[in-house]
């Protein structure tokens, strides 16, 4: 755990470190495009933080290959060269795309090729073990095309969700956190040397993410553009297909007593391959429902426009924080519930559990449509949007009691007496007495 730990810190640093220089070298280098109709900011804000992650990335497992335990996972496995030769090229795409605009058929084309590299070199789903039936193998075209169909559905998921100051970092970091501890139980509860890539995998995910959010935060001073988005969602494919495709469910079955078994115990791993992923189960809905949005309105299934679902949280009144942590939410709700499932799937808690947090989500959806009552004595405990009506009120008061000291100034100046509204002092003690500007003088 602690070399995996140093793996993760050493990523985030460098990721971190880098993202200011490139921030500027993205700023000379113009990839500041102009302000869309589907954007969120007001301001034109540099791209390419995908450079930062990806040397992070290579930062990440330069120092694992270094590692004395972590070392045995590049001796043993050809998958880290393929992760970084897949990454390298998807990488080099991105930079194009957030530069100069590239075409949404080459970007898809340039997509497949990354993964098909990725097979080439070993990582690749080799059998699916389905529940109920068991192990079965797969030809080596089957397994090539569910290969290439996962890493650009994960792609374009995480690609699609990219819409928020902090969106997609946020998320991927969740469904990379859950992806790790289950990893990680797999090989070190059971010793199963096939899932360590996949937990290596993983924690450079974590530290890629985590060392950008903090430069990405709103308001972001820098976006990953496609450089990162797809990037980090082929490294998160990239460790589903490891721990999917080549775990041997028979290993599995030496603990649980039987293939069928072991099979049912690793569904919650399994079922991203037909979800596609339920570690990102919230991007993935997104990208089905802007597939079918864009294609009933006769459009293309990759024109941009602002029917995601973050989008949507702000229409309906949330701030762009609030919909942030609102997504952050149900992205952690399904990924440790799935990990929480496949840790004891008997016990009625969990169900419970996902229950409750699902109805406490929903409530959290529909903060806009009410407004609270906050009684005066708890005004000061409360965030400022629930303080919205006292504050008017006070400011109404402000201006006209300033309107009341303007009146006057011009009185003392012009030797007049200046009209004093209902409630206010008026000059050398005259109080208006009624609705209308009546005097009374006590001198």
């Amino acid at each position: 755990m602690r070399e995996y730990l140093l793996t993760l810190c050493i990523t985030a640093a460098v990721t971190y470190l880098l993202t200011g220089p490139v921030r500027k070298f993205a700023i000379v280098a113009g990839a500041m495009p102009e302000i869309r109709a589907r954007d969120v900011h007001r301001e034109p804000t540099p791209r390419l933080g995908g450079i930062a992650m990806f040397f992070g990335l290579c930062a990440g497992l330069l120092v694992a290959d270094h590692l004395t335990n972590l070392n045995e996972v590049f001796e043993k496995s050809n998958e880290p060269r393929a992760l970084l030769s897949g990454a390298a090229l998807i990488w080099l795409i991105g930079v194009l795309d957030d530069k100069f605009e590239i075409d949404a058929l080459i970007k898809l084309g340039g997509q497949m090729i990354a993964a098909g590299v990725m097979v080439m070199q070993g990582l690749t789903i080799l059998w699916l073990p389905i529940p109920g039936v068991g192990n079965v193998a797969l030809t080596q075209w089957q397994g090539t095309l569910l290969t290439v169909a996962l890493v650009v559905i994960t792609i374009n998921a995480v690609n699609f969700v990219d819409g928020l100051d902090g969106l997609a970092a946020g998320m991927v970091c969740i469904a990379a956190a859950a992806f790790f501890l289950y990893a990680y139980r797999i090989w070190l509860s059971y010793g199963i040397e096939a899932a360590a890539p996949a937990t290596l995998f993983a924690a450079i995910l974590m530290g890629m993410c985590l060392g950008f959010l903090p430069h990405n935060m709103h308001p972001a001073r820098i976006f990953m553009g496609d450089s990162g988005s797809m990037l980090i969602g082929l490294v998160l494919s990239a460790g589903a297909i490891s721990i999917t495709g080549q775990l041997d469910p028979d290993a599995l079955a030496l603990f649980t007593g039987s293939e069928k078994a072991a099979v049912h115990q690793t569904v919650p791993v399994y079922i991203p391959l037909l979800l596609p992923l339920t570690i990102i189960a919230v991007p993935a809905a997104d990208l089905v429902l802007a597939i079918v949005r864009r294609t009933w309105r006769g459009q293309s299934p990759f024109a941009a426009d602002r029917g995601h679902l973050h989008h949507r949280l702000l229409e309906i009144g949330h701030s762009h924080s609030r919909a942030v942590l609102i997504m952050y939410f149900w992205s952690a709700l399904i990924a440790f519930g799935a990990l929480a499932y496949s840790v004891n799937s008997a016990s009625m808690w969990i169900v419970l559990g996902v229950v409750f947090l699902s109805a406490v989500g929903l409530v959290l959806l529909l903060l806009p449509r009410f407004t609270p009552r906050v009684p005066l004595w708890a005004q000061r405990f409360v965030p400022p949007r629930y303080r919205r009506r006292r504050r008017t009120a006070e400011a109404a008061v402000a201006m006209e009691a300033g309107a009341a000291q303007e009146a006057r100034e011009t009185a003392q100046e012009t030797g007049e007496r200046a009209p004093v509204t209902a409630g206010i002092s008026g000059v050398n003690g005259a109080t208006a007495i009624g609705p209308r500007s009546r005097f009374v003088d006590r001198r």
